[in-house]
């Protein structure tokens, strides 16, 4: 697929047919996005698949709103930093997922970012449990250095997104001659 087709079919898709997405998919996906660019080349994003459906979907949970599409995803794809490697982890993180979402579409996948960052797992309660710490309890395996920036449903579609809207005009673009 060409990259402009790319760019025009990559949507955020927050529903899906629970069909599970296939290991090789998500290998080919992962491992070209390898080569996003990071700063000074550090490198500081690590990918960590979910293709275990039960565990998946209890990523559904880590926030009270806009997670739930998790628990329809095919896969979940966590997206780490490395804050010991480099300042800009969180930059370099959200380059990655960028990237990964646009290789997903080259492999006929959907998907949809649910940031974790600093957000808590209940929206209106300040107390709540981090959803950075929610993350980390389901899934032990991640480092203790290593942290969550978010997470990737992945998985098809149940539904054709309507395409964007064309370009809206001159002020999204400037040039200075």
């Amino acid at each position: 697929m060409e990259f402009k087709d790319v760019m025009k079919k990559r949507r955020s898709t927050r529903r899906y047919t629970g069909q599970p997405v296939e290991k090789e998919k998500l290998m080919r996906a992962m491992e070209l996005v390898l080569r996003a660019p990071s700063s000074k080349n550090t490198r500081s994003t690590r990918l960590m698949a979910v293709t275990d459906l039960k565990r998946a979907q209890k990523l559904g949970k880590l926030r009270d709103y806009g997670s739930s599409l998790l628990e329809e995803a095919g896969a979940a794809i966590i997206i780490l930093g490395d804050e010991e490697a480099s300042p800009m982890w969180q930059t370099n993180a959200t380059i990655m997922a960028s990237y990964l979402q646009l290789a997903l579409v080259d492999e006929g996948l959907a998907s949809c970012w649910v940031h974790v960052g600093d957000y808590r797992t209940l929206q209106d309660d300040p107390n709540s449990q981090r959803s950075e710490d929610y993350v980390k309890e389901l899934f032990p395996e991640i480092p203790a250095n290593y942290r969550v920036w978010s997470v990737i449903g992945v998985g098809y579609a149940d539904y054709t997104p309507k395409p964007l809207p064309e370009y809206e005009g001159p002020e999204r673009i400037i040039f200075i001659e």
